[in-house]
């Protein structure tokens, strides 16, 4: 599994504690808590590290991602090189994001330039799209009142979902086998910024205000039009509710 300190990694390591495969972990750093698997150094940028991490593998999670620093480099020119090694590989799993050739971002755009190169490539694969994760949608977009206003874009549409949801998803496909372009994996209700926002006021007692400021631009319409979402595919079961709440609780 590469990417094990990112927010998808972490999940992935707490469900795989104690499973029958055996589990190799590569990043950059070494995360902390990892009694239970071998950690090997790799670095997508320069490629070191990355014959050995990948040596005898079988099975690969790709969860290494960077969405500001590096993008290119990392989610396409080290992928691709990350990719010719793998010749022995059975199985990789590539998780993507729902929506990414619609929307009119950088990052979403090298995603999509990466899933072309595995749809490409001789590797079994399966890619898996989700939509965003609970806490991605709540840390970026309304972490930060001003001036006890929550500023946002509040009819941008978001299907948000439970990254250890996803993460439970991601190893079942190890056994599953490739599925090349797998269905999507959204969350369990389609809600507008300003439903998810005021959600959060209400269960955390909070005597903050929403100011709503529609924003121009095909980014903005493309998340007023649902293009990160798929109701055709609700997966997911834990709602933003319940993520707030359980968040509450374990403070």
């Amino acid at each position: 599994m590469t990417g094990a300190t990112g927010q998808l990694g972490k999940a992935l390591l707490n469900k795989l504690k104690g499973s029958d495969n055996k589990v190799r972990i590569t990043s950059r750093r070494k995360p902390e808590g990892i009694e239970d698997f071998k950690w090997i150094y790799s670095d997508l940028l320069s490629g070191e590290g990355i014959d050995e991490a990948v040596k005898d593998a079988e099975v690969i999670i790709h969860a290494a991602t960077s969405p500001v620093k590096n993008s290119r480099s990392i989610e396409v020119s080290g992928f691709e090189m990350l990719l010719s090694k793998l010749h022995h590989i059975k199985h990789f799993i590539y998780p993507s994001i729902v929506g990414i050739e619609e929307i009119p971002l950088n990052y979403y755009k090298l995603k999509f330039e990466a899933e072309e190169l595995l749809k490409n490539s001789s590797i079994p694969y399966s890619i898996v799209r989700a939509t965003q994760f609970h806490g991605f949608v709540e840390h970026l977009l309304m972490s930060n009142p001003l001036l006890k206003r929550y500023v946002i874009p509040g009819s941008m549409k978001f299907q948000s979902v439970d990254v250890g949801e996803f993460a439970n998803h991601l190893i079942d496909l190890i056994d599953s086998g490739p599925q090349g372009r797998a269905d999507d994996f959204g969350g369990p209700e389609i809600m507008t910024l300003r439903e998810m926002t005021e959600l959060k006021i209400k269960i955390n007692n909070e005597t903050n205000k929403v100011l709503s400021m529609p924003l121009p631009g095909k980014l903005f319409k493309s998340f007023f039009d649902g293009k990160n979402t798929n109701f055709t595919q609700k997966s997911g079961r834990i709602t933003f509710e319940e993520y707030l709440r359980n968040k509450k609780v374990t403070k």
